[in-house]
């Protein structure tokens, strides 16, 4: 049996495949070890997906954000591994699992737009070249967390609209002080901060806050694709909830710089079983 799990900043998926044929999904909140320490990991799988807990798995493939290094890979390998049992423990970054999940075993450029957002140049086999995301206050552009970002501000800075003002307001009954408290005193101001994109989706014909989602795109597309020399004759694919809710634009903002749209999914996981059906020792 082998279990594969996805995880973003705000969820982890969790899918086991047995005799071949994969199972039902479980969820989890997201890891990310430069968030969560080993107990934290541990505490949070024994409550959240107790189904795995102590079970005995050929193989573990864990594809997650902040997964990028040795060291806080290992913080994830440790909690795993003192919550079940497997063969072999595979660590690697969520953005490895979107481009075996969007590329397979061809060449592209893959992207993760969710919270926040990576991109990378995919070979076939591995990521040949990857333009770093430095997160939400640095870079994530076209994320949902800095699309949030961006409402909030122009929001608080009276840049929009007062009908626009009102109307954020009104739906999040929300005052200015307790914003800002939950962006620099609280955890996860990623998580508060992304959720607000789906203001913009759900009033998406108000011009200023299309603005928004066209510039972030624009940002995205410039400051990390088209870094990429091999995006002028590959498909730009994409995963994750902000390029499925918003994909018309980012297919507008693709052409203007005169790329072409790929695969578009809302998550990884169904494509990344399949990877990991038809390659069953991907490590190698």
């Amino acid at each position: 049996m082998i279990l594969v799990a996805d995880s973003g900043s705000t969820k982890t998926e969790w899918k086991t495949i047995t005799d071949g044929k994969p199972q039902e999904s479980l969820f989890s909140g997201g890891i990310n070890p430069y968030f969560l320490a080993v107990d934290d990991i541990y505490l949070l799988l024994e409550k959240e997906v107790p189904e795995f807990s102590g079970h005995q798995f050929d193989k573990i493939y864990f594809y997650g954000t902040g997964c990028n290094s040795e060291a806080k890979n290992d913080i994830v390998r440790k909690a795993i591994k003192r919550f079940c049992a497997a063969g072999e423990i595979h660590i690697d970054s969520d953005l490895l699992g979107a481009a075996r999940s969007l590329c397979q075993n061809d060449r592209g450029i893959a992207c993760i737009m969710g919270t926040g957002s990576n991109s990378c140049y995919y070979d076939g086999k591995s990521i040949a070249a990857n333009v770093s995301p430095l997160g939400y206050i640095l870079g994530d552009e076209g994320g949902g967390a800095v699309i949030g970002r961006k409402l909030v501000s122009a929001v608080l800075k009276k840049q929009v609209p007062d009908d626009i003002i009102e109307l954020f307001f009104n739906t999040y009954h929300i005052t200015p002080a307790e914003i800002l408290e939950k962006v620099y005193m609280k955890p996860f101001p990623n998580r508060f901060l992304g959720q607000f994109a789906k203001f913009i989706s759900a009033n998406i014909h108000i011009a200023e806050l299309r603005d928004i989602i066209r510039t972030s795109f624009d940002e995205f597309i410039i400051r990390n694709i088209l870094q990429y020399p091999e995006s002028a004759s590959l498909p730009v694919h994409f995963t994750g909830s902000i390029s499925i809710h918003f994909k018309s634009f980012l297919e507008e903002s693709l052409k203007n710089h005169n790329l072409r749209l790929g695969k578009v999914t809302l998550s990884p996981m169904a494509d990344l079983i399949s990877y990991h059906i038809n390659n069953l020792d991907p490590a190698k």
